[in-house]
């Protein structure tokens, strides 16, 4: 890092450090976070300690110092987080407009049972059933950045309501048993209220199946572009916007459009790697089982890759006007960005590091990891304007017919 880098970080870690307040928050905030920004392979916090401190005699003292950092000190993540995100989307936005809220879980794996919230469930990260942790995350994206804003862990019941587990990890009692769309809305909501500029919420089918989801983000005043479940029931609206004919699954809808041709190629991705492109279809609908009075005009976008039986994906998207069907694919198809962020907040910031096993020791560590990532973007945003970006990149979010 230059000398001027090296002078925006002092003045970032000086930002949080006056919403921390206290100067030995500051100190350990600044030790914890150039911890996970080093090139130590391990970054949870006795490794951090160790690489801190030259004299072995004081590798303990610092431990215990991080530790209470991390597990014990009474900051406020949220207020952490806002700051880091604000920081992030200043630069972001001075280029491009925020165009995406992102919404997405990853797990974290772990070998024991103590850990908060840890039991046998399925992660997409692993591509299975496995023992782990599952994070819920909300990031926003223009169309060259992608910053993470908020982090969520999910409490599996077997956690949310056994009041011995919820002591020893010391869960606060205002927190209940909340299922992995309801912690979603709790983060746009906060986004919301923090004024995050406002995109388009993406989220895939685990998130839009969900009526209540889609509909708590229209109450939030944002659309969505999110992807639901084969057997989701829809009606197909008329040359009125009326519906007509009866309610059908979005995968019967397919079979009928595929049976009269009604699929088109679209290339979505197209540069120095692979071009990935799909057959695409796109009708006027309205999501069945929503009583009239709130029911909305949707999109129903659907995607079927060459050589399967069947579609890959449905989306219900409630943005207005007429966007073309390009538009459409580029939007939902952004929703992918956030496996990359993920890939390099583990790989290079040790966000599934952390080895401790109680409920705020996570959050804050996963909030120093943001406040790290938040900084990066930032001076990736400065020192590569759009232009001098790499060609695949900037193909990746376009779309070709």
């Amino acid at each position: 890092m230059d000398a001027g880098g090296i002078q925006r970080l002092e003045e970032y870690f000086r930002r949080i450090g006056d919403v921390l307040g206290e100067e030995s928050r500051r100190g350990s905030f600044a030790i914890y976070a150039m911890g996970l920004l080093g090139d130590g392979e391990r970054k949870s916090i006795e490794p951090i300690a160790a690489r801190a401190c030259p004299d072995p005699k004081k590798t303990d003292a610092m431990h215990q110092r991080l530790l209470h950092f991390a597990v014990d000190s009474r900051w406020s993540d949220r207020e952490v987080r806002r700051e880091a995100a604000r920081y992030a989307l200043d630069a972001m936005t001075q280029r491009e407009p925020v165009e995406a809220w992102i919404v997405d879980d990853t797990g974290f794996l772990k070998q024991g049972k103590h850990s908060v919230g840890v039991q046998r469930q399925y992660t997409g990260s692993a591509g299975k059933i496995t023992n782990c942790q599952i994070g819920v995350s909300l990031s926003v994206a223009t169309r060259t950045e992608h910053v993470p804003l908020d982090f969520e862990l999910y409490l599996p019941e077997s956690w949310a309501n056994d009041t011995a587990r919820r002591q020893e990890a010391r869960i606060p009692e205002d927190i209940p048993f909340k299922t992995k769309p309801q912690l979603a809305v709790q983060m746009i909501g906060r986004a919301v209220t923090d004024g995050v500029p406002k995109g388009v919420v993406l989220a895939d089918s685990a998130y839009g199946s969900s009526g209540e989801f889609r509909a708590q983000v229209r109450s939030l005043g944002l659309h969505y572009a999110v992807g639901v479940e084969p057997q989701t029931t829809i009606s197909l609206l008329d040359n009125e916007g009326r519906p007509h004919g009866e309610a059908v699954s979005v995968k019967d809808m397919a079979s009928s459009i595929h049976e009269r041709g009604g699929f088109r190629r679209c290339t979505w991705r197209s540069g120095t790697r692979e071009e990935l492109w799909a057959r695409f279809a796109l009708r006027r609908v309205v999501a069945a089982g929503v009583p009239k009075g709130q029911q909305e005009p949707l999109w129903l976008l659907i995607e079927w890759r060459e050589g399967e039986p069947e579609p890959a994906n449905y989306f219900l998207v409630s943005v207005p006007g007429r966007p073309t069907k390009k538009q459409l694919i580029r939007l939902v198809m952004q929703r992918w960005r956030t496996e990359r962020v993920y890939e390099d907040l583990k790989g290079e910031l040790g966000l599934d590091h952390y080895e401790g096993r109680r409920f705020p020791g996570w959050h804050h560590h996963v909030s120093v990891a943001l406040c790290c990532y938040a900084f990066i973007v930032a001076e990736r945003v400065r020192h590569f304007p759009p232009s001098a970006r790499g060609a695949d990149e900037a193909h990746a979010q376009q779309l070709q017919a």
